[in-house]
């Protein structure tokens, strides 16, 4: 009889394990970051997209003397979870600046709602609208889910480049789901390993 009792508790703690394997193994494929954007090492692609006084800019006036962080979006209108990266990133934005960064987020969507979410959450970095989808297309994270004509079509897949004084991208991540996004709390930490330039 002990024998039945320890062959049941066995076979309910093995299956246990593998049902939590399996949950963190499908997490972690979940939270993995996805191989588009610029190539690491690379040159990054030219911005051409406006800010919200609709000027168009440049990595090298958006950049620090250590590079630029570049957010990319889907929308500051109707994703709550884009409008809470923002927000972190603002958080963290005087910290960043210490480090010798500049900071920009880029999206889709156009110049009124880029500024009107930037008036209403005290943004202290430049929002800026990529409508013509050519910033994205250079930085191949246009999210395939949406083809052209579709009123979605043009955001990018949401994740990160970082930019080096020289023009070249040092770090990247992009998620294909909307609700996976870059820590900046750690994306601060690796940039501050990194020694001034």
């Amino acid at each position: 009889m002990n024998f039945k009792k320890n062959n049941k508790i066995l076979s309910v703690f093995i299956s246990l394990l593998l049902l939590l394997t399996n949950n963190a193994i499908a997490s972690a494929s979940a939270n993995k970051s996805i191989d588009v954007g610029p190539t690491l090492g690379k040159k990054a692609p030219a911005i051409t997209a406006i800010n919200t006084l609709q000027q168009p800019v440049n990595i090298k006036k958006l950049s620090g003397e250590q590079g630029l962080i570049l957010l990319f979006f889907r929308s500051a209108d109707w994703c709550p979870f884009c409008k809470k990266h923002i927000l972190e990133l603002n958080d963290l934005a005087e910290q960043f600046s210490e480090l010798g960064y500049g900071i920009a987020a880029i999206s889709y969507d156009n110049t009124d709602i880029l500024k009107k979410f930037a008036e209403q959450s005290s943004i202290s970095y430049p929002l800026l609208s990529d409508q013509k989808v050519q910033t994205m297309s250079a930085y191949n994270i246009v999210n395939s889910e949406y083809a052209i004509g579709d009123e979605h079509y043009g955001i990018p897949y949401p994740g990160v480049v970082v930019i080096d004084s020289n023009g070249k991208v040092i770090n990247k991540h992009f998620f294909k789901g909307y609700k996976k996004r870059v820590k900046f709390s750690e994306l601060y930490l690796q940039l501050k390993m990194i020694p001034k330039q």
